[in-house]
């Protein structure tokens, strides 16, 4: 059967249905961003606008195929855009260092205005992304937004923190505490690199459910697992 091409209109209602579902059925976090978008008529405009942006780059595809790389790389951006937060959140960074790691990104900014506007990009970043996954289950039966996305974005936190953590270390304790992950930096680099080639790469209907694939976890932050490429060999 010939699946053709979905329009704009189409992704966009899939996008705004899936917003809507998150403040019912998601976790206590996604029901808090989404609960931002949906209850600020400014807010929910301008993270419509952004989205719209975003499907363009998809509903201009001329086929389904190049819709699913499309709308997959969409999903990986938003991994990068979202990093700030989720490394905030995750180190509990207060202070002194939170003010630095601000100016790591914005330079001399001021610091309100900057932490204000990542936030801000951070709940539309988070909303698209919950969108991306949903169009790629529900409309275009992409599973590698499911297992293989989860494993690229382990992979990128890790790597991102690296970074961060070697930039704001500053007394020599911290410095010896992040050296080891300051040397893995550049393999970390390359693998997330290889993990978003693999994944732009992979088949639409792979020969082994993506759901019957057993992930397995890193047990440290040293210890890489390569499932995405083993599963990958195995489906092509």
């Amino acid at each position: 059967m010939v699946i053709h091409a979905y329009n704009h209109t189409r992704l966009m209602e899939e996008s705004e249905a899936r917003v809507e579902m998150s403040v019912i059925f998601d976790s206590p976090a996604d029901t808090l961003v989404a609960s931002r978008i949906l209850g600020h008529p400014h807010a929910y405009r301008r993270w419509e606008a952004e989205h719209d942006r975003l499907m363009r780059s998809v509903s201009r595809q001329t086929n389904v195929d190049r819709q699913v790389t499309a709308l997959r790389s969409t999903a990986l951006s938003l991994v990068h855009r979202k990093a700030m937060f989720d490394y905030l959140r995750d180190r509990e960074i207060t202070g002194r260092k939170r003010h630095r790691f601000f100016s790591l990104f914005y330079g001399s900014r001021d610091y309100v205005n900057a932490v204000l506007a990542e936030h801000s990009s951070y709940v539309r970043c988070s909303s698209s992304y919950l969108c991306t996954q949903y169009l790629a289950e529900h409309l275009m039966e992409d599973y590698a937004l499911e297992e293989p996305l989860q494993i690229y974005e382990q992979w990128y936190g890790e790597y991102f923190r690296a970074f961060c953590d070697a930039a704001l270390a500053e007394t020599e304790e911290e410095k010896q505490a992040v050296a080891p992950m300051e040397v893995l930096k550049p393999l970390l680099k390359h693998q997330v690199a290889e993990a978003r080639q693999a994944i732009l790469q992979m088949p639409l209907k792979p020969a082994k459910h993506w759901r019957e694939v057993q992930i397995r976890k890193s047990t440290g932050d040293t210890q890489k697992m390569r499932v995405l490429f083993a599963v990958q060999d195995r489906i092509n």
